[in-house]
């Protein structure tokens, strides 16, 4: 017999299979469904924090305009579940092909996503993307991988 949480994990692990399939077709609109309106991001790409989806959203018009096509992928994602709370945390990937046709295999960040279910659909209700930093540089570290 099938749990509740096991039910609810196997949503939210669709939701993150449509952020792949979003970002690969750079359609944020498919984008927009995945995430409150109030979502609060913290990205790697400044400021130090996007409020709202039409931020995100903007976000990801930004990342898309550099690429003619794009690949993002997640490793390793693990949940920690409640009844209308979840997190997970795991490692992202974003590549692609540049639009000056130079390939990418991208970098791996640190990404956690905390989802809220919201009439009965499990929504982001916000993310974070990290990249660890060399402390004698304070430089990040983006050659590592997971």
């Amino acid at each position: 017999m099938t749990t509740q949480r096991e039910v609810d994990e196997a949503e939210i692990r669709r939701q993150v299979d449509g952020i792949i399939e979003g970002m690969r077709a750079k359609d944020l609109e498919v984008l927009r469904r995945l995430y409150t309106t109030d979502v609060v991001s913290f990205d790697v790409e400044p400021p130090l924090q996007h409020v709202g989806v039409d931020a995100k959203l903007k976000n990801w018009a930004k990342v898309f305009a550099f690429f003619q096509d794009v690949n993002y992928e997640v490793r390793d994602l693990t949940f920690t579940m409640g009844d209308d709370v979840a997190f997970g945390h795991g490692f992202g990937r974003l590549s692609g092909t540049l639009k000056n046709g130079t390939a990418t295999s991208g970098m791996w960040v640190r990404a956690t996503f905390c989802f809220r279910k919201i009439d009965g659909r499990w929504l982001i209700a916000h993310d974070q993307v990290s990249v660890p930093f060399d402390m004698a540089s304070g430089k990040g570290v983006t050659d590592l991988e997971p």
